[in-house]
């Protein structure tokens, strides 16, 4: 797993907002109505939760979020942008975004540090926008997959998103998978994000930095991986179609496949 500080998180939200804007603004109406793998939005809903979650942060300093979030704003900018049309939304997400680049401009590395609710739990201003990270790159691919239009599943973003499924492996494992007490898994990413991650079952799950002689090896796509521990596409799928394998201990390996899901 990479080594992130919270600079590195605000420089990752800031190529997710390089890669989005001109990407959304290439849609047209159909495109902006068809479903994203996310099944609360179309294209254009997930445009608006995103605008919506940085419209809250928007105006406030990074202390205003120590104790808690105040999510029922986003409920209520989601109300108001379903009046609004593609390319009010449009409009309107260009807007918040250059509101939220100057503001995190001028931040200082003490507002970064400084506590922070996130939504994975108490944390640091700087915590929270690797979350944002997370969010953005996910939801990205949630409207590019379903439009045939892939893109933005490498660089830094990318990584950063990877880390955050990769801090969630023990969980994972030992809870969803149910990886039994000195058992071994390797999970070997092929590409555009590289990495080989090892979970051992010692008392509990957790990574290990190697693993001699896992029980299976799990083998896919990073991009697959990734949507497959968001709960985005059956398993069915890159089962069938080769996007995700296994070897070793078969059984194992099937299962660490149908359950990556941890969140959603």
């Amino acid at each position: 797993m990479s080594n992130t500080n919270s600079n590195d998180a605000v420089a990752n939200l800031k190529l997710c907002w390089d890669s989005l804007t001109p990407f959304i603004a290439s849609l047209d109406d159909e495109q902006w109505a068809v479903q994203s793998l996310c099944p609360d939005w179309t294209v254009g809903g997930i445009v608006a939760h995103l605008a919506a979650v940085e419209d809250m942060l928007a105006g406030e300093p990074a202390s205003a979020f120590a104790e808690s979030l105040p999510f029922e704003k986003v409920g209520a900018f989601m109300t108001e942008a379903a009046a609004l049309d593609r390319d009010g939304m449009i409009e309107r997400f260009n807007a918040i975004l250059e509101t939220r680049q100057a503001e995190l401009n001028a931040m200082t590395d003490d507002d970064l540090a400084g506590p922070s609710m996130t939504p994975v739990g108490p944390g640091t201003y700087g915590r929270f926008m690797a979350v944002r990270v997370f969010d953005f790159w996910v939801h990205e691919q949630d409207m590019r997959m379903p439009l045939g239009l892939p893109g933005h599943e490498s660089g830094p973003a990318a990584e950063m998103s990877i880390d955050e499924i990769e801090m969630s492996l023990g969980y994972i494992m030992g809870k969803k998978v149910g990886l039994e007490d000195g058992r071994g898994i390797t999970i070997d990413l092929t590409g555009p994000v590289t990495r080989t991650m090892h979970v051992k079952v010692d008392g509990r799950a957790g990574q290990v930095p190697e693993l001699a002689n896992p029980d299976a090896t799990l083998t896919a796509d990073s991009t697959t991986f990734a949507l497959l521990a968001c709960g985005r596409i059956d398993p069915q799928d890159p089962i069938d179609d080769g996007r995700i394998t296994w070897s070793g201990d078969a059984e194992l390996g099937e299962r660490v496949a149908r359950n990556l899901r941890f969140t959603m």
